[in-house]
Parts: structure tokens; C-alpha cells; sequence
């Protein structure tokens, strides 16, 4: 999911399916942050996941996995979201979803915690 140094966490979806025998290759490389990846989250209730990074962006993305093994996840950029501050050469250092609710909540390295609800 980077194309920067590291990657700092790894998630997986609650309800994922995984079959080795199907291929030992991954279904596709997110290079989308230029930085460390910090975190990533899954919503519970809703097909979406994100990402963070130490440039300071929280991508969304819409993530659908069919029941049919033979069929490819669907994978698509939703939104890029910017709102901390670079800080000691860190950006935004975790994410999580709401519960019940389309809604992002992040942790900066700026010593803030932003709530992106409005359009996610």
C-alpha cells in the first residue's frame, strides 16, 4: 500500500475469505501514500477501508469482495483526505471507523483527532 519505506500495521477484514490454492500472488498493490503507512481500518458495517500516513493523507477506499471465489475485489479510490500536520517528520499515526456511522476519525502527530463525517 506504500511506496515509501516501511509499513507500520497490517489489518485484515472480519468477514475476508483467503484461498491459497487460488493464487500466491496478491490480487493488487495499493501504491497510493508516499510515505509510511501508519494504519489501516475497516468499516464493520459498510464496504469501506482507509489508510494513513506519514504524508499527512487518509485515503478511503470502497473495497467489495464477491461471493465468488473466481471473481476479483473490487477495489476504488473514494476520497483523499487532508487535514494534519506534519510534525518530527510524522503525519497522521492511526485511523479507526465509527461503529454505526460512514465516519473516520484519525490521530495525528500534531496532537489532534479529526472526525471526517461530512461526505465519507
Amino acid at each position: 500500500m506504500s511506496s515509501g519505506s516501511s509499513i507500520s500495521c497490517i489489518a485484515t477484514h472480519f468477514g475476508g475469505k483467503f484461498d491459497m490454492d487460488f493464487s500466491d500472488t496478491p490480487y493488487r498493490v495499493l501504491a497510493s501514500h508516499h510515505s509510511t503507512v501508519k494504519s489501516v481500518a475497516f468499516h464493520r458495517r459498510y464496504p469501506l477501508f482507509a489508510s494513513v500516513s506519514d504524508d499527512t493523507t487518509a485515503q478511503i477506499f470502497y473495497g467489495l469482495v464477491y461471493s465468488e471465489i473466481e471473481k476479483n475485489a473490487l477495489i476504488v479510490p473514494v476520497k483523499v483526505l487532508r487535514s494534519h500536520a506534519l510534525k518530527d517528520c510524522e503525519g497522521i499515526l492511526d485511523c479507526d471507523f465509527h461503529p454505526a456511522q460512514p465516519w473516520l476519525f484519525t490521530a495525528g502527530a500534531d496532537c489532534t483527532i479529526v472526525c471526517f463525517c461530512d461526505g465519507v
